[in-house]
């Protein structure tokens, strides 16, 4: 690639209309709504493709973006533009929630050996799937007793490639005791590795929250962890998405918002309930 069609991509100047043409796209394809404050964050990640792809114009760009039957674009923009930061037991208040209430209330129906299906969405790279994992596993003595599914999902292919690998950072892991760090990780250098028997009994897929094809994979799922996912959404999005959700949930089923997010304001679907001094939301038992 010559220094003058890398520059042209580079140093695009987006007129109103071309930022607005692939906003449009990318809310329709991914309901994710960037507000004003994105606009540079959004322009220079276009930007860093149209360089990669040689696109010495918005006009070719996005024509190839939407024409690009394998997606494969699309998903390169959504890995760009997409925050995963985590870490190890982040807003645990919610963990101890589960093991001290929602397990608990859910066994109360379930015979032992039955299935309970726990879902993190989005995963990112991992850290709040096994942290679920290792919290159940320390925390509820009857963990043992039933056949406890947790799976992972998330929009960008970067991360969930990380997730399955189970690698972490000394940061990521700040929070996890030196007992649990030994128990559940092995050193990896001046990283740590998740241990095998945990990685390969998390199931990890991509899934788009308001695509209704991938989403009618998951069904009766017991506990929902959606937590500070939704904010990125406009109102019609985050009704759609929370609509789709409860479509994918058990009945009596709960789910976990990120603490600044209230389901009152999105959708009248679920009731309020408080565990461990924290609340979440159930969807009601069938009559």
């Amino acid at each position: 690639m010559s220094a003058e069609r890398a520059g042209a991509a580079v140093f695009h100047d987006f007129t109103p209309d071309e930022y607005t043409r692939f906003y449009e796209f990318f809310y329709q394809k991914t309901g994710i709504s960037f507000n004003e404050k994105k606009a540079y964050f959004v322009k220079r990640r276009l930007q860093e493709r149209m360089s990669v792809r040689e696109a010495t114009s918005f006009r070719d760009y996005f024509a190839m973006l939407r024409f690009d039957l394998n997606g494969v674009e699309l998903q390169q923009l959504v890995n760009l533009l997409t925050v995963n930061e985590t870490y190890f037991l982040r807003e645990d208040y919610q963990f101890d929630a589960l093991v001290q209430g929602i397990l608990p209330e859910i066994a109360k129906e379930r015979t032992p050996g039955r299935v309970i299906r726990i879902w993190s969405m989005p995963c990112s790279t991992g850290e709040e799937p096994y942290s679920i994992a290792i919290h159940i596993l320390e925390n509820w003595r009857r963990s043992d007793e039933f056949a406890i599914e947790i799976c992972g999902s998330d929009i960008d292919s970067v991360v969930l490639a990380k997730a399955r690998e189970g690698r972490y950072s000394a940061r990521s892991v700040q929070r996890v005791s030196p007992a649990l760090r030994r128990k559940y990780f092995r050193p990896a250098g001046e990283d740590f590795q998740i241990c095998d028997e945990l990685r390969e009994s998390i199931d990890f897929s991509a899934i788009n929250l308001i695509d209704r094809i991938a989403m009618a994979r998951m069904r009766d799922v017991d506990v929902v962890f959606c937590r500070n996912l939704l904010i990125y959404f406009d109102d019609v999005s985050r009704r759609e998405a929370v609509e789709l959700i409860y479509e994918s949930m058990a009945p009596g089923g709960f789910i976990c918002l990120g603490h600044s997010e209230s389901m009152s304001r999105m959708s009248s679907l679920f009731r309020p309930r408080k565990f461990a001094g924290t609340i979440v939301y159930q969807k009601p038992q069938r009559p």
